[in-house]
């Protein structure tokens, strides 16, 4: 993808965001220093969307996207009192179609790795 079309679809479904933690997870290569992503090139857009959830925190979640680029995931996080932990707070697609019943939670991505954006 071409820094041109920066960021691209910032929302990911949950379900897709799932799968592509999972490739991250399983993935068991060794990576050299050429190819280790080094930082992440982050649109403001996927920062703004995800603190309009307006929770405590913000969790970034690792995952590898169907160009097999590593990316980052981005949730609100909430504080539970009853466990002592943060649970994840995702958003709802802004798709214009969509009934109330079919809304998919989302995660905001549009991240892209560096090297080599």
């Amino acid at each position: 993808m071409s820094e041109e079309a920066f960021p691209g679809p910032i929302q990911v479904p949950l379900s897709i965001a799932k799968e592509w933690e999972k490739r991250y997870q399983d993935d068991t290569t060794v990576e050299d220093s050429k190819n280790k992503v080094k930082s992440y090139l982050i649109p403001r857009e996927s920062l703004e969307k995800v603190l309009q959830l307006n929770t405590e925190a913000v969790r970034a979640y690792i995952g590898i996207n169907d160009q097999n680029e590593k990316t980052l995931l981005f949730v609100g996080a909430q504080y539970d009192k009853e466990t002592g932990k943060y649970i994840d707070v995702y958003g709802q697609s802004s798709q214009q179609n969509k009934s109330a019943e079919s809304a998919e939670d989302v995660v905001y991505d549009g991240t892209r790795p560096s090297p080599p954006y």
